[in-house]
């Protein structure tokens, strides 16, 4: 399983389309294997979740998303996570244990000041 998550520095970004790239995290067994850093390379309508199936990722897991953005990413059959907040790693862990259950928080606007997690 491949696991991306939306990131400012190693915290999970308020919003997956303006973060500054994704941790990419190789999962066996519950367990992380990998990870890797891949650069946002654009917040372009459609086309983050294409990227990020072309990077073979099971799980989104961001602050926030738009309403769009997260029926792309369930088109293509990846699950999306949002409202987690905190550092990457613990997140995955969480994520990992069945700790971390996604709060549904869907952005609605695109001036975004950090809210869209809340």
């Amino acid at each position: 399983m491949k696991i991306a998550v939306a990131n400012e520095g190693k915290l999970v970004s308020g919003h997956f389309g303006h973060c500054e790239g994704f941790t990419i995290y190789d999962v066996n067994d519950n367990k992380i294997l990998d990870k890797k850093f891949v650069l946002n390379p654009g917040h372009k309508p459609g086309f983050l979740p294409v990227f990020l199936k072309e990077q073979k990722a099971d799980v989104i897991i961001s602050g926030g998303m738009g309403a769009y953005a997260q029926e792309l990413f369930n088109e293509n059959g990846i699950e999306v996570v949002v409202g987690a907040q905190g550092a990457s790693d613990d997140i995955v862990d969480r994520y990992l244990k069945g700790e971390l259950k996604s709060t549904g928080s869907v952005c609605t606007e695109h001036q975004h000041e950090g809210h869209c997690n809340e």
